[in-house]
């Protein structure tokens, strides 16, 4: 079997298992709770979800603005909603290949300035998830600790990710290297110090690798820029990251787009929260506010590592996790967390088939290449 079928099979089963495992548990509970759902909740949770992907394509159009692309509001959302719709089925998020080959086919961007715009989107996205689950924390009492290093780690990550792009342009070529190797050191280093505080040794053990793994590739590095021919293919990489970042930096730290892009971001997740609510809602419900936006924020931030097609599983999980922790029954908490991705799937499914309409069936070969990981899309 193909190792790229191999790897699709594996992640979807376990997406199915997981979501069979949560529902198999509290059947008898579930289908009480289904009996007393009130399907009128589900418009405004449509609605929500609806609003949320028109926001993100308008926040991704100011992006390419931003990078001296020109798109319309239409085509923005489209690509947004492709490649979101092609993650629900390739693992590892593969899918966001797609986003770069449409703007290539177009003739809008380059590649690197592609992965540029997308690498922006998820900055500001994890960014504003974790804020808000940081504003969410000190109101629910009972908060497990791990719910906090889960929120704590992407903030630091981000605060690293800006401190290498401030850095751009103030330190002379030649020593860029050298700060980014230093600010990873000290990117583990700070993960390593929070997890020692209260973390399952599973997690130590997972940063003590993750530490080995970077010494272990810097080392390498060093040793093959000493090659000659390795040297200038490292040289026309950096070439490539450096100019990348420096497009970050201008697109995303200016002060007028830096806020504008972190107040849709906000506004984007308030109508994922909304969707949640809603479904919350409908099946009779009564989670607070505060419960609802860490269980969202806890299951976005789950569902950014790639281990199952969009998410799926993983998501539920987390979500369930936190509703019950917080008081939620278990079957309802299930029925909700299943229900509320299920909802924000199908969205994404609908308007990704419509996207695919209004650009042209090129975009079904765009999506075969991304899976393939084919560096050009067909025409």
């Amino acid at each position: 079997m193909d190792r790229r079928v191999s790897v699709l099979a594996v992640s979807v089963a376990l997406a199915g298992g997981i979501i069979a495992f949560m529902l198999l548990r509290v059947w008898g509970d579930l289908l009480v709770a289904i009996q007393n759902w009130n399907p009128l909740y589900l418009l405004p949770a449509v609605a929500f979800a609806t609003a949320g992907w028109w926001l993100r394509g308008a926040r991704y159009r100011s992006i390419l603005g931003s990078l001296g692309i020109r798109a319309g509001l239409v085509f923005s959302t489209a690509c947004v909603l492709i490649s979101q719709t092609a993650n629900l089925v390739i693992p590892a998020r593969l899918g966001d290949l797609v986003r770069i080959f449409i703007l290539k086919h177009e003739n809008l961007s380059g590649y690197a300035t592609g992965i540029s715009s997308i690498v922006i989107e998820r900055f500001f996205d994890i960014l504003t998830v974790a804020l808000l689950g940081l504003v969410a924390l000190p109101f629910i009492p009972g908060v497990p600790s791990w719910a906090y290093q889960v929120i704590v780690i992407p903030l630091g990550l981000c605060g690293v990710f800006v401190l290498v792009l401030l850095s751009l342009g103030r330190v002379r070529s030649h020593r860029r290297e050298i700060l980014a190797i230093l600010l990873g050191a000290a990117a583990v280093g700070f993960l390593a110090l929070f997890a020692l505080y209260g973390t399952p040794p599973w997690v130590i053990e997972l940063l003590t690798s993750f530490a080995a793994t970077l010494a272990i590739a810097t080392v390498f590095i060093f040793i093959l820029s000493r090659i000659p021919a390795v040297c200038r293919i490292l040289a026309r990489i950096n070439t490539l990251i450096v100019r990348m970042l420096e497009e970050m930096k201008r697109s995303s730290l200016s002060l007028g787009s830096g806020l504008g892009l972190s107040g849709l971001s906000v506004v984007i997740w308030l109508t994922d929260i909304g969707t949640t609510l809603s479904v919350a809602a409908m099946f009779g419900a009564r989670v607070s506010l505060a419960v609802v936006l860490l269980a969202v924020v806890i299951g976005n931030l789950f569902k950014a590592v790639p281990i199952t097609p969009g998410g799926i599983g993983t998501y539920e999980a987390a979500v369930a996790v936190i509703l019950v922790l917080s008081g939620t029954g278990q079957a309802t908490a299930t029925l909700i967390a299943v229900s509320d991705h299920l909802v924000k799937n199908i969205i994404t499914a609908v308007g990704g088939v419509l996207s695919i309409r209004l650009l042209g069936v090129w975009v079904v070969d765009a999506i075969r290449d991304a899976f393939r990981g084919k560096g050009e899309a067909r025409t």
